[in-house]
């Protein structure tokens, strides 16, 4: 008797990608090298202790919150090394290796494994680390090197810093190449581009949010600098100044914290811009990427639920209906 083809019923996920957590997460790591090597060439090697340290506290925290909670320790997925390099790229360079390593704690203990782990957390940890430092070191989180290259002409001060209090505009070549004063791997636009833009080709990274910011970044500092040159910097400074583009291609798009559906990336890579471009030309601090990222993390629920596009057929009752 020829056997009856049948059906058989799983739970869901039925769509699966052919991007394991661990597979993306290596990858990640893997686009990350050119900003940590930008970041030695004109910082020094000490930046890769950092960076060391980082990854270090960030892998044995999420270990040992694992063991209390009795979980399955996962440190191999990867994703603890993409918190802590990242954290170590958005801190100055020479930065203390005490307050590293407090950092990374707070960015596993507090960003991540407090909302319950990997797929969880509503905000980015690298940033909530970040967050923390700025808070507590104020001072030294604000304390920026010379880079090995630099000549007379170009100081310690960070592009935005040296613009917000002195009036003073970084010319395009050095922020693109890295050498300037800033975060480790903020620097070298070119190395982040590199690192973003593989990450868009092997299709890790959404094109719609980093392409959305950077539109929005022309749109609205393109805004004020019509409207007064002089007073305010035109959209190019503030595309290759400060963590702009880190944020752009490695912080807005987690998968976690950012939006699912198209519209929403679009919604919130402009809103991220927006704010970038309020804090920086009217607030009292030089930077506003890491607080304009973290504020939209806040409104990555609502703009899921009001960007959910119509189930094919469905049709909206009437009122009167």
């Amino acid at each position: 008797m020829e056997k009856l083809n049948r059906l058989e019923l799983s739970s869901s996920p039925h769509i699966h990608s052919k991007w394991s957590t661990k597979k993306v997460m290596w990858f990640v790591v893997l686009s990350l090298l050119p900003p940590l090597i930008s970041g030695v060439i004109f910082f020094g090697v000490y930046q890769l202790l950092i960076v060391s340290v980082s990854i270090f506290f960030a892998a044995i925290t999420e270990a040992i919150i694992k063991k209390i909670r009795k979980k399955k320790i996962t440190i191999d997925d990867g994703s603890a090394v993409v918190t802590g390099i990242l954290l170590g790229l958005i801190l100055p360079p020479n930065f203390s290796l005490t307050a590293t390593a407090l950092g990374a704690i707070f960015s596993i203990a507090i960003g991540k494994e407090l909302f319950g782990g990997l797929g969880f957390n509503i905000f980015n940890p690298a940033l909530i680390g970040r967050a923390f430092l700025q808070a507590a070191f104020p001072v030294a989180m604000t304390t920026w090197s010379k880079p090995n290259f630099s000549v007379d002409t170009i100081s310690s001060a960070t592009p935005l810093a040296a613009y917000k209090f002195d009036r003073i505009l970084t010319k395009l070549e050095p922020m693109i190449i890295g050498n300037i004063g800033g975060s480790i791997g903020e620097t070298s636009a070119i190395a982040i581009l590199a690192g973003g833009i593989f990450l868009i080709i092997v299709g890790i990274v959404n094109w719609r949010i980093p392409i959305s910011m950077i539109a929005g970044i022309i749109l609205f500092g393109g805004i004020f600098w019509i409207i007064d040159p002089i007073k305010y910097p035109n959209p190019l400074f503030h595309i290759f100044a400060g963590g702009f583009l880190l944020g752009a291609f490695y912080m807005a798009t987690d998968w976690v914290t950012s939006p699912v559906t198209s519209k929403g990336m679009w919604i919130f890579g402009f809103c991220i811009s927006l704010i970038i471009v309020i804090i920086r030309i009217f607030g009292g601090l030089p930077e506003g990427v890491m607080y304009a990222i973290l504020i939209m993390n806040a409104f990555v629920p609502l703009i899921n639920r009001l960007t959910v596009p119509r189930i094919f057929g469905e049709q909206i009752r009437s009122l009167q209906g």
